[in-house]
C-alpha cells in the first residue's frame, strides 16, 4: 500500500471515528443540539426538545438558539471559534454539565457550533454538580444577609443645616474615618441610629455589615447569646448547631449598640474585654475567636450619673467615650424645621405641604419626642386632612390637648437660684407627671411622649416617680 493509499484510509478511518464518536455521545447525552454561524438551530434532538418545553424538535428550527435554551452560549463559540469543554448552565429543572465545540467546513472555516448535555450520563461529576447547588445556595444566602445587613442612610439623610446640625455632621465625618469608638449621646428621636448608619457609610467598611442591637430590646437573659453566639447545645434547648452572635456577624464592619446605658453590669466587663483584647468566647465554648468589628454605641441616659451611681462601668465609659458626639434635640436647632418637615413630608408622599402659621406653631414646641414626634405628627395630620396644606388649626388638632405643647416654653428658674440641672430635672418632673395623668397609663404616656418604653420608666425611676 502506497502513502497516497494510507493517507486515504487515515482519513476514512478518521471521519468514521468522528460519526462515530458522535453518535456516541448523541445517543448518550441528555441532549444535543446543533447551530448555524448565526446561532440559529439547524438540529436539535428529541430528548433536548422535550426539555426546553417543545412536543416537536422540529419547532426549534430556525429560531436563535437563546429563545429556546435561554442562558446558552453557542452563539459565542459560533462566532468565535473556541471550544467551552465543560460548563454549568442552568435549567428550570437542574443544572446540566454541556460541552460546546466549534464546527468548521472541510477548508477549516467556521460554519457553526454543537452541544452535548452530558449531566444524566457523567456519573462522576455528581459531587461537582453537588458542590456547584450548595455553593449557589450559600452565595444567595450570603448576598441576602450582606443586603439585609447594609446600613440604610447616609450624611444626606442627616438633614440640617443649622450651627448645632453641622457640628454633629462635621464631628461625624471625622470619625467615620477612624477606627475608634464612637458613642452617640441624645434624646430619644434626635437620630442617633440614622448617623450610626451614616458613619458606617462613610468609613472605609462600609462594604462590610452595618449590625445593630438595642439593649432595652432583648431580656437580660438572652443579651450575652446575642452578642457572643452559642456553641453547639451551650444550654439547655440550645440548637445543635452553633448559632452566630452579633460580633460574628459583623466581623469587618460596624457594631451598633442602641441604649448601651440599660447593657447589665456583667456583660459590661465582657464587652471591655472584646474592645480591649480583640477577641471573645461564644457562651458555652471554649474556643477564642478574633474580633475584627468597629464599635459605635448610643444612650439617651446621663452615663457620668450612671458611673456615679455605680450602674455603670468607668473603665467601659472611658473605652467608649473617645469620640463622643452630641446629637442636639429639635428644640435647640428650630431653624431645621422647615427642612426637616419638608423631607418627612416628602416621604410621605401625596405633596403635603405646610403653611407659614403651621411652621410657627411647631417652632413653639417643645419635641420632646424630637424628630421621631415631629414624623408621628406630620403622619397624623396628613391622616387626618383631606387638602395638601397643611394650616396651624389642622397641626393643632393632629397634636391634640397634649402636655408637650403647652410646656414648648420652658419654665425658667425660680428667684431661688435654680440651677439649669435642678431647673431640667424639674421641667422633666412636670412633663411625665402630665403626660401619666393624661394618658392614663405609663405604654400610652411613652407612646405619646415619643420614648421607649424602658426610658421612661428609667427616667421615672430616676425622678421617683410612681408610674401606677
Amino acid at each position: 500500500m502506497n502513502s497516497a493509499d494510507r493517507l486515504k484510509d487515515y482519513q476514512v478511518t478518521r471521519l468514521q471515528a468522528m460519526r462515530s464518536l458522535f453518535e456516541i455521545v448523541e445517543q448518550s447525552s441528555e441532549g444535543t443540539v446543533i447551530v448555524d454561524r448565526e446561532a440559529r438551530i439547524v438540529w436539535i434532538n428529541e430528548r433536548y426538545a422535550r426539555r426546553f418545553g417543545l412536543a416537536d424538535p422540529a419547532e426549534a428550527l430556525g429560531q436563535p438558539v437563546e429563545n429556546v435554551i435561554p442562558g446558552s452560549l453557542l452563539r459565542e463559540v459560533a462566532h468565535s471559534g473556541q471550544p467551552i469543554l465543560l460548563d454549568m448552565l442552568d435549567t428550570s429543572k437542574e443544572p446540566l454539565v454541556v460541552m460546546r465545540l466549534p464546527i468548521r467546513d472541510e477548508h477549516g472555516q467556521l460554519i457553526g457550533a454543537i452541544g452535548f448535555a452530558l449531566f444524566d450520563e457523567l456519573k462522576n461529576l455528581s459531587p461537582l454538580v453537588s458542590h456547584y447547588l450548595s455553593m449557589q445556595e450559600e452565595l444567595a444566602s450570603t448576598r441576602s444577609l450582606l443586603q439585609a445587613r447594609q446600613a440604610r442612610y447616609g450624611f444626606a439623610q442627616f438633614i440640617g443645616t443649622s450651627a448645632p446640625a453641622l457640628e454633629v455632621k462635621h464631628r461625624a465625618r471625622r470619625g467615620a474615618a477612624s477606627e475608634a469608638p464612637i458613642l452617640l449621646l441624645g434624646e430619644t428621636g434626635t437620630g442617633k441610629e440614622l448617623l450610626a448608619h451614616a458613619i458606617h457609610t462613610a468609613s472605609p467598611r462600609a462594604h462590610k455589615p452595618f449590625v445593630s442591637l438595642n439593649m432595652a430590646a432583648i431580656p437580660e437573659s438572652l443579651l450575652e447569646a446575642e452578642f457572643f453566639g452559642t456553641a453547639p447545645g451551650a444550654f439547655t434547648g440550645a440548637s445543635r448547631k452553633a448559632r452566630p452572635g452579633k460580633f460574628q456577624i459583623a466581623q469587618g464592619g460596624t457594631l451598633f449598640l442602641d441604649e448601651i446605658g440599660d447593657m447589665p453590669l456583667h456583660l459590661q466587663g465582657k464587652l471591655l474585654r472584646v474592645l480591649q483584647e480583640k477577641e471573645f468566647e461564644p457562651v458555652g465554648s471554649n474556643q477564642i475567636l478574633f474580633s475584627d468589628v468597629r464599635l459605635i454605641a448610643a444612650t439617651s441616659c446621663d452615663l457620668e450619673a450612671a458611673v456615679r451611681q455605680g450602674s455603670f462601668r468607668a473603665d467601659l465609659y472611658y473605652r467608649l467615650n473617645v469620640l463622643p458626639i452630641r446629637l442636639p434635640p429639635l428644640r435647640e436647632r428650630p431653624d431645621d424645621l422647615p427642612a426637616l418637615c419638608e423631607a418627612l413630608l416628602a416621604q410621605l408622599g401625596g405633596g403635603y405641604r405646610l403653611a407659614p402659621d403651621a411652621l410657627a406653631l411647631l417652632a413653639r414646641h417643645g419635641w420632646p419626642g424630637n424628630i421621631r414626634e415631629l414624623r408621628n405628627l406630620l403622619e397624623r395630620a396628613t391622616l387626618l386632612n383631606d387638602g395638601p396644606l397643611l394650616d396651624a388649626a389642622m397641626l393643632a388638632a393632629a397634636l391634640g390637648p397634649q402636655p408637650p405643647l403647652a410646656m414648648a416654653n420652658p419654665p425658667s428658674p425660680s428667684a431661688s437660684g435654680e440651677s439649669y440641672r435642678q431647673a431640667m430635672q424639674r421641667f422633666e418632673r412636670e412633663l411625665l407627671e402630665n403626660a401619666l395623668a393624661s394618658a392614663g397609663n405609663a405604654l400610652e404616656a411613652a407612646r405619646r411622649l415619643g420614648l421607649s418604653r424602658s426610658t421612661l420608666y428609667r427616667r421615672l425611676a430616676a425622678l421617683g416617680i410612681s408610674s401606677r
